[in-house]
């Protein structure tokens, strides 16, 4: 027996990978129904070797249905998610509007399944920033062993990050680039994505980090450890697809860097390459389209007594936001809903 599945955002690179995954993984579906705005009504999307048409958002009767996969957008999430979660519908959301509500787990399921188990206080559960989705992952088998006390993260995060908008305004500049009639200035990012990087991600706050940066930190003491100490600066890089990050670890006990190397091939969701040699680490490109979350150069710290370095990239599309909303589907089903 399978489920009746909702997808919200379903004309989005998001939420079209969404579909993607579901068909791929063979998640349980006895029924889906896709839904979009009214601009997009009516547009086709592909479901395995299914072909869908739209339905609109604004009129949907979520009640019957058992989960709600949300790509959205905060606006519209606020609006409509509350609505489906009343009606009975489990809401999957992706976006950011509950990630930090006490009443909401969060939840990346190979860092803590366990808290899909709360979803009923408001039938919805958050779906983490896609930075922070593939840091806890390297993270939490690190810290199962020797405790971390502080992380340094610096991000290198593709524009498939701001949508399909991010993605176009890089192509069309690197084109521009080489046309000298041609001149496409930004819109989507604050300044030329093009040939270039640019350390701003959301907006700024008050203490003059951005909010891209705070939501790495909060998201990660939620669902990890409140005791551990980030830092980040998360940085936009002229790369289509996959997030790439550095990451320094300061633990509470010694961890060898072989042990290290040891532990994350034993965990579950990472793949490590790691040979100290040329082309002997992963890099986005070869990252975009797979499932796992690669650590390559991993290396001991010799600047503290207890640190290593390594290098995280993963596919933001999946891991950072569709594959990681499927993985919690699949937890909610053997932890909570049970029939599939």
């Amino acid at each position: 027996m399978g489920y009746r599945i909702v997808v919200a955002g379903a004309t989005g690179n998001v939420g079209r990978e969404m579909l993607n995954i579901l068909a791929e993984r063979h998640f349980p579906v006895d029924d889906i129904a896709v839904l979009a705005s009214r601009k997009s009504l009516g547009t086709e999307v592909s479901f395995g070797e299914k072909t869908l048409k739209t339905q609109d958002l604004d009129t949907f009767d979520f009640a019957g249905w058992d989960i709600a996969f949300f790509a959205v957008g905060s606006g519209a999430t606020e609006k409509h998610a509350p609505r489906a979660a009343k009606a009975g519908c489990i809401v999957i959301d992706n976006s950011s509007l509950y990630r930090t509500d006490p009443d909401v787990p969060l939840v990346v399921p190979e860092v803590n399944p366990e808290a899909v188990e709360q979803c009923h206080k408001k039938n919805i559960i958050a779906n983490p920033n896609c930075s922070t989705a593939q840091m806890v992952v390297a993270l939490k088998p690190l810290h199962d062993r020797a405790r971390i006390k502080r992380v340094v993260v610096s991000t290198y995060q593709s524009v498939s990050g701001a949508g399909k908008e991010g993605m176009d305004e890089l192509w069309d500049q690197t084109k521009a680039i080489y046309n000298p009639t041609a001149e496409v200035k930004p819109k989507k990012f604050q300044k030329q994505i093009a040939f270039n990087v640019i350390p701003h991600i959301d907006v700024f706050l008050d203490d003059g980090s951005t909010k891209e940066e705070w939501k790495m930190v909060a998201e990660t003491k939620k669902m990890l450890d409140p005791s551990i100490k980030i830092t980040a600066t998360c940085v936009r890089v002229p790369v289509f697809v996959g997030h790439s990050e550095a990451i320094n670890i300061e633990f509470e006990d010694f961890l060898d860097e072989d042990e290290a190397r040891d532990i994350l091939r034993e965990s579950p969701g990472i793949m490590v390459v790691d040979k100290r040699e040329d082309g002997g680490y992963i890099t986005p490109v070869e990252c975009a389209g797979d499932f796992a979350t690669f650590i390559s150069r991993i290396r001991q710290d010799p600047t503290i007594d207890n640190g290593i370095n390594l290098w995280c990239v993963s596919d933001n599309l999946r891991k950072g936001a569709a594959l990681n909303a499927v993985q919690i589907a699949e937890t909610l089903g053997k932890r909570v809903l049970k029939k599939g």
